[in-house]
């Protein structure tokens, strides 16, 4: 090491950190200020601006394309009156579920519906881990019912 020099290189000892390593990525130390609060992006920026000034003429040259042929503006415009559906209402014909052995028929009938194509299998995984709650919901309660009848047999 030179004589006044302003850095140590010396080694750190095994599991010592030297200077800012000893802080840097550390929890409760982001590390800057970061984007201050409701800034917006720059390209964000310049296409509102697109937008606010040339928006409409932009939309109405879409439909007259869409009008006259053009799929894929056809496309893009319906895509935004209509956007894609996430989930559709299905109807199921499920048993009645008063208890938990009742969800094993209720899962059943929704795998047979899957089976003959009535619902998707995303459609019927999401029913059956709707089935899957109730049953948790009312495993619950029979539980609560019966450590309180254990409590009270107690006293």
């Amino acid at each position: 090491m030179i004589e006044g020099s302003m850095t140590d290189n010396t080694p750190a000892k095994k599991g010592e950190k030297k200077g800012s390593e000893a802080t840097q990525f550390q929890p409760g130390h982001p590390g800057g200020p970061g984007r201050p609060q409701g800034s917006r992006n720059k390209a964000t920026l310049a296409l509102d601006k697109i937008a606010d000034d040339a928006g409409e003429e932009i939309l109405n040259k879409m439909v007259e394309a869409a009008k006259s042929g053009d799929m894929r503006a056809a496309d893009l415009v319906l895509s935004r009156i209509w956007p894609a559906r996430k989930s559709r209402p299905i109807a199921l014909a499920l048993p009645a579920i008063q208890s938990a052995s009742d969800v094993v028929a209720a899962v059943g009938a929704v795998a047979d519906a899957v089976g003959a194509g009535e619902i998707t299998p995303d459609e019927g995984q999401a029913v059956a881990s709707i089935l899957e709650a109730k049953r948790r919901a009312i495993e619950t309660v029979d539980l609560e019912a019966r450590l309180s009848a254990l409590e009270q047999e107690r006293k």
